[in-house]
């Protein structure tokens, strides 16, 4: 009957088990030290007093009273009293060796930290030092891991790495430079190779996001069945073969940071509606998850097609081109900036030079002139490439047009005045105008009395540009007319011009916008 109401009595009862844990304690452990609500020592048991020879103490009056840090180096008991938060595990090394520790906070009936207890776990720890040399290997090598990991996801371009001082060139970084101090949206146009990627590093690294991550996707590298487990994450077992630990998608790895979306244009109209809420919403549903997880991402897209074209023909969602067109910035290619051809050669020479260990070459004026009448359908990364080909299999250290024969042999019929006779400047020239029409997306048909440009309409055309110097030139003054005619056959109806010409309205408008005496002809 006693036992009985003794088990009721719930205070008794805890105090009686209290008692035991502590009786425990003193069992187990190898050694116990209580400091009160100043970190002052206020007890130790006797198995704690065999250190005090190797602190430097001879009896326990010694150490009764006195501030803890004064009797054990390196403790941190003063900081558990502090913050009433435990330290269930730590090594404490000092003088008198090195122990396996814990701490825990005392504390009154109302919840007041009054003291702190002590426990010496294990004294022999010299055994367990490979283990705990191991452990700070592996400890060292996951931080190492962490650093080269934040290395790889910061950004190598700034500004400067956009090599150009034309309009052109000038106009985009300035742009760019305005982009990347607001938190909007950026959508950079432009064809390939006239370094979309490169401008959108820089911005990244200009804005108050470049402690963050710089995370690069190309959605046309992407097969389409996987896209959206890489832009959404996959969570733990939501499909055969999952990952039981579930996987971070793009949008999480760049938290922060700034998420470069390239080619687009390229993405499922399926997914196009779930990047959209995740741009609105700021927030992205892992693959088989049923929560929301939220992000703080800045978005980059690029294109090297027209998305307004996509979108007339259904190919694009025209409520996400309106959300991705925040800021466009549109890069030039580099036949409309040939006067940059030079600085652009000399940092790339100079480049090449660095990676292949070797001196820069140089290049000669007439190679560069003659690299200056090309189209460059592939822009600056095909100059890189053309570069970068002759330096290595070209012995002299200064580049000249035999050089540069060697890797691009269409160098020759860039020189409308270098043939031999009219046939071979006409023969030149009709190549350079389909070539144009190639680049600018204008059909044959649209050439100058609707026939292509070979013959009498070759010729005539040779005559009426023989001021235009260079290829962009001689480009503007072909859309320039096929653009007029077009407007003069339809009675200046837009729509039906663009129709005629195969080209998007909305390129139209662009190239209206690039010849203002059109559209002061069109409302004559």
């Amino acid at each position: 009957m006693r036992a009985l109401e003794a088990f009721h009595d719930s205070e008794r009862v805890l105090r009686m088990a209290a008692q035991t844990f502590f009786d425990q304690l003193s069992v187990q452990c190898e050694g116990i030290l209580v400091v009160d609500a100043s970190s002052r020592v206020v007890w130790t048991d006797d198995r704690w007093q065999r250190n005090m020879a190797s602190l430097g103490f001879s009896s326990i009056e010694q150490i009764i009273g006195r501030p803890v840090e004064e009797i054990v180096p390196n403790t941190l008991m003063r900081h558990v009293v502090e913050t009433g938060k435990p330290i269930l595990l730590d090594i404490l090394e000092n003088k008198a060796g090195t122990y396996l520790v814990s701490r825990f906070p005392l504390r009154d009936d109302s919840g007041a930290v009054i003291g702190a207890v002590g426990l010496i776990l294990y004294d022999q720890i010299e055994s367990l030092k490979p283990l705990i040399g191991k452990l700070g290997r592996l400890q060292s090598e996951l931080a190492q891991a962490h650093r080269e990991l934040a290395r790889q996801r910061r950004t190598r371009y700034t500004f400067s790495n956009f090599v150009g001082n034309s309009e052109r060139a000038l106009e985009v970084k300035s742009r760019a430079r305005r982009a990347a101090v607001l938190n909007t949206t950026v959508l950079l146009l432009g064809e390939t190779g006239t370094g979309k990627e490169l401008l959108a590093q820089a911005i990244h690294a200009a804005s108050r996001r470049a402690r963050g991550p710089f995370i690069a996707v190309n959605v046309a590298a992407i097969p389409e069945t996987l896209l959206e487990a890489e832009f959404f994450g996959v969570a733990p077992g939501a499909y055969t073969g999952a990952d039981r630990r579930g996987r971070d998608g793009k949008f999480a790895l760049a938290d922060g940071g700034t998420l470069f979306l390239d080619e687009i244009g390229d993405m499922p109209l399926a997914l196009q509606a779930k990047l959209l809420r995740a741009l609105q919403e700021r927030e992205v549903e892992p693959l088989g998850s049923n929560t929301m997880k939220r992000v703080d991402v800045r978005v980059i897209a690029a294109s090297s097609v027209d998305l307004a074209t996509l979108v007339a023909d259904g190919r694009f969602r025209a409520d996400l081109y309106y959300r991705l067109n925040v800021l466009p910035i549109r890069l030039p290619p580099l036949r409309e900036r040939v006067e940059d051809l030079e600085p652009l050669c000399e940092h790339l020479l100079e480049q090449i030079a660095l990676e292949h260990e070797m001196l820069p070459k140089e290049i000669d004026r007439d190679a560069l002139e003659a690299l200056m009448r090309m189209p460059w359908p592939g822009n600056v990364r095909e100059l890189r490439n053309v570069l970068e080909r002759a330096c290595s299999l070209w012995d002299g250290m200064r580049l000249t047009r035999d050089a540069l024969r060697a890797v691009l042999p269409e160098i020759d019929g860039s020189d409308a005045s270098g043939g031999s006779g009219a046939r071979t400047a006409s023969a030149a020239l009709a190549g350079a105008q389909e070539r144009t029409y190639a680049m600018s997306g204008l059909p044959a048909s649209a050439a100058p009395n609707g026939e292509t440009a070979t013959g009498e309409a070759a010729e005539t055309a040779l005559a009426d540009s023989a001021v235009a110097s260079t290829l962009p030139q001689r480009v503007a003054d072909l859309e320039r007319r096929a653009i007029r005619e077009a407007l003069q056959a339809t009675g200046g109806n837009r729509l039906r011009a663009a129709r005629r010409l195969g080209i998007a309205r909305a390129t139209l408008y662009q190239k209206l916008a690039q010849f203002p005496e059109l559209a002061v002809d069109e409302t004559r």
